[in-house]
């Protein structure tokens, strides 16, 4: 009886012992809590803010092959082409102050195999932005251009700070620039004129303005730039409206002599027509002609009375969401110059 009672026991205590255990090799631990990535839409869509802040950031970018291919190459001969790869990634962040909307934009981009004479890789855009005030490193007004690969009426990247206001589909807008840049490719095959040097110093200083409006269809943008240390500048006029099956837009420059906001020509004007033919199709042929073009005295001045003119066609093509490509076909007639043919072949994949 006792020895009944014993061995009872003893399996019950067993019996409990091993419950016990199996009870705990199931209790797991308290998970750690965890901040969730939030949507931000106060500033549009692809925001999120930054944990742990009231900070909004985007990232977004491209990845881009293409292949340029020119009529005529830098040493004369006959034909040159060249394939290129680029990508790009831009953080924008984005916070509401006391102030207004307090921004900020980086862009960094790359080529491969060292296509950019600037290296491989470079900073494309830093700047700031609160309220209308803009302080930074990036493009300008006159990198605003058409939309079709035809025209060349200016483009800038500089160090600026300046402020813009607007109102409704009103706009004037005022920046001083730091000039470094100037170019020194033109040469006439007769050696008689040529291109100023590049500035040496960093304390070369612009200033430009533009105002622009919106009226209905139609928007029409006059910009002016002053070059101080070239003592000259150029005054440029963009209109674009909706006609038709497409947007029809033209440009007009006038500039005084040589300067780093544009050195072309004395005159230019050009054109284009972007005809939307379907949703994923569009055509868009252009045209540019320029007057006293190239020819550039001593003191900056334009002289002869050399001139030039540009007609192509550019193909875009949506092939899929985030993926485009774009075909440029560009004949270019220009005096004590060879005709040529260029263009490219595009594919780009934007996120």
């Amino acid at each position: 009886m006792n020895i009944n009672r014993l061995l009872l026991s003893s399996a019950a205590a067993l019996l409990a012992a091993t419950s016990a255990q199996a009870a705990d090799a199931i209790v797991a631990a308290e998970p750690e809590p965890m901040e969730y990535v939030r949507v931000c839409d106060a500033f549009g869509p692809g925001y999120f803010y930054i944990p742990g802040s009231e900070t909004c950031l985007k990232i977004g970018g491209y990845v881009r092959f293409q292949v340029d291919w020119d009529s005529v190459n830098r040493a004369g001969e006959d034909f040159d082409w060249n394939a290129r790869t680029r990508g790009k990634i831009t953080f924008d962040a984005r916070t509401d102050t006391e102030l207004g909307t307090l921004g900020s934009t980086i862009a960094v981009r790359g080529w491969g195999e060292n296509d950019s004479a600037a290296g491989a890789v470079e900073l494309d855009e830093a700047y700031l932005t609160i309220g209308g005030l803009k302080a930074g490193y990036g493009y300008n007004y006159w990198d605003n251009d058409l939309s079709g690969e035809t025209d060349d009426i200016g483009s800038n990247r500089v160090n600026m700070i300046g402020y813009e206001y607007s109102a409704d589909a009103f706009k004037v807008g005022v920046f001083v620039d730091e000039l470094t840049k100037f170019y020194t490719d033109w040469r006439l095959a007769n050696g008689a004129a040529y291109r100023p040097t590049a500035y040496s110093g960093n304390d070369n200083v612009g200033i430009e303005a533009q105002v622009s409006a919106t009226f209905g269809p139609a928007t029409i943008a006059v910009l002016g730039g002053y070059d101080i240390a070239a003592e000259n500048g150029a005054v440029r006029a963009i209109a674009t409206a909706q006609l038709g099956p497409g947007t029809l837009g033209l440009a007009a420059i006038y500039s005084s002599g040589a300067n780093a906001y544009y050195d072309v020509s004395e005159w230019t004007l050009a054109g284009e027509y972007a005809i939307a033919v379907t949703e994923k199709l569009k055509l868009t042929p252009g045209a540019q002609y320029w007057w006293n073009y190239g020819a550039v005295a001593a003191n900056g001045d334009f002289i002869g009375d050399a001139e030039a003119w540009k007609a192509g066609l550019t193909v875009d093509y949506a092939i899929t969401a985030g993926l485009t490509s774009k075909v440029s076909v560009q004949y270019l007639d220009a005096d004590n110059t060879p005709e040529t043919w260029s263009g490219f072949f595009r594919l780009q994949r934007d996120f």
